[in-house]
């Protein structure tokens, strides 16, 4: 026998019974997470790697490696 949350989680993903098989809303939910994440991660790259080079461009000569 399944708990209640257990029943209430997959119906919210999934749906119940033989809409189990038609549903799309975990796809759906994965590629809104994707639209987030994917912009998200480029947007801290491009400023950790703008702020390097700017450091770089600043950084005294004579404390280079």
């Amino acid at each position: 026998m399944t708990s209640l949350l257990n029943t209430l989680a997959c119906s919210v993903c999934m749906g119940v019974g033989e809409q189990h098989r038609d549903s799309v809303a975990a796809g759906y939910a994965m590629l809104v997470m994707l639209v987030i994440i994917i912009p998200m991660l480029t947007a801290i790259i491009f400023f950790i790697a703008r702020m390097a080079k700017r450091e770089n461009a600043q950084l005294d000569p004579s404390l280079r490696d």
